[in-house]
């Protein structure tokens, strides 16, 4: 299932006038005990009903802010508690973007792996019908100082016995010895190119370095 960064939470429209008038207040637009608005008034000025003009009242009067008395209009109370509000707020929608941000990079990261993990698919696929189509695709491998045949023959080690593997060319240094034969050593630092069926290549590295 994909993961999907989900949007910001819409702040509702009364909360939205509550901060603009808020802001108005903490900025000294309005002074505290001035009459701003009535009910009616400020539903009119902000174009929404008067269950959302009381409701952003009712959040400013909570907090102290303003005061709201039938009769008597929006009173200014408290410039600072403004202030206080706004800066809360302003903190929330910090905390919301970080959090928008880290779906984000979620959903980023989750269609980044997805898109690695079918090119996986895609590259097995194809080198599984390569290699069906290329029976003869020779394999390789180095030998090192770790190899326990070092300066043996393929003969003295019986490598086809031991791995079904058949040595088709050493590389030496600037040299590439084709169809080498059974008596072409292992030497420090050579590659070897085999020709292999199934896990035989698993066990040629198996044969030449038990353990590791």
């Amino acid at each position: 299932m994909d993961i999907e960064p989900k949007t910001r939470t819409v702040i509702p429209r009364y909360q939205q006038i509550a901060i603009e008038v808020a802001a108005r207040i903490a900025n000294g637009e309005y002074g505290e005990g001035e009459k701003i608005y009535a009910r009616s008034s400020l539903a009119s000025q902000y174009g929404v009903s008067p269950e959302t003009a009381r409701r952003a009242i009712c959040i400013l009067s909570d907090l102290g802010i303003v005061s709201s008395e039938k009769g008597s209009g929006i009173i200014i109370r408290s410039q600072k508690k403004a202030a206080d509000y706004i800066q809360q707020n302003s903190k929330l929608e910090t905390i919301d973007t970080i959090k928008e941000n880290l779906l984000k990079s979620v959903s980023r990261q989750k269609k980044e792996m997805d898109y690695l993990n079918e090119c996986m698919k895609d590259l097995i696929e194809a080198s599984v019908h390569f290699r069906s189509m290329n029976p003869f695709m020779p394999f390789e491998i180095r030998i090192t100082k770790d190899c326990v045949y070092l300066n043996k023959t393929v003969t003295e080690i019986q490598f086809w016995q031991h791995t079904g593997a058949t040595v088709i060319a050493v590389s030496r240094k600037d040299m590439v010895m084709k169809s080498p034969g059974p008596y072409v050593a292992l030497t420090e630092g050579d590659t070897i190119y085999f020709i292999a069926q199934d896990d035989t290549a698993d066990r040629v590295k198996g044969f030449l370095y038990p353990g590791k």
